[in-house]
């Protein structure tokens, strides 16, 4: 019988690794995007408003402290 070579070479895998490591970065890019994206959804309507209670705090207090409201 004829005996088949199944050793792959250094070349090979490092190729292979290199290829892994690439998809484990996007995957963690990825992976990373969603817990933020789904954070700030989760949040938005709250921040919006806490946001806008103080942009208007901001513009009414000083606006009072210079008496003209």
């Amino acid at each position: 019988m004829a005996e088949e070579v199944t050793q792959a070479g250094p070349i090979r895998m490092t190729a292979i690794n290199n290829m892994m490591d690439s998809i484990r970065y996007k995957a963690q890019i990825l992976a990373r995007t969603s817990k933020l994206e789904s954070g700030i959804m989760g949040m938005g309507i709250t921040g919006f408003a806490i946001g806008l209670v103080v942009a208007v705090l901001l513009i009414v207090i000083p606006a009072l402290m210079l008496g003209a409201i």
